[in-house]
């Protein structure tokens, strides 16, 4: 079961995220809140899933993440569920940067 997010200090962070003008910003912001671990491994999740959207194999996925297969298979998991927030970003992300 998975653990509710819905706490008005998540809903604040994510005000916080919104009010974010560019990516200086963003990297200034993250290397406050987050240890460099703490960030790339959010990041690591978010190329994985960009991957899998892609259909490529966890094979692939792992040779250029470094991700580990459970960290592959978390991720895919996650994008096989009800929702749809990555995969709506990551399509977003591809429209506006590549």
């Amino acid at each position: 079961m998975k653990k509710n997010i819905h706490d008005p200090s998540v809903e604040d962070l994510f005000k916080a995220l919104l009010c974010l003008d560019n990516i200086s910003e963003c990297y200034e912001f993250f290397e406050d809140i987050c240890t460099p671990t703490e960030l790339l491994s959010i990041a690591q999740r978010y190329q994985v899933g960009e991957m899998l959207m892609d259909n490529k194999t966890y094979k692939e996925i792992s040779g250029v993440t470094g991700a580990s297969t459970t960290t592959i298979s978390r991720v895919n998991r996650l994008l096989n569920d009800d929702k749809d927030g990555l995969e709506k970003i990551c399509q977003r992300t591809k429209e506006r940067y590549k």
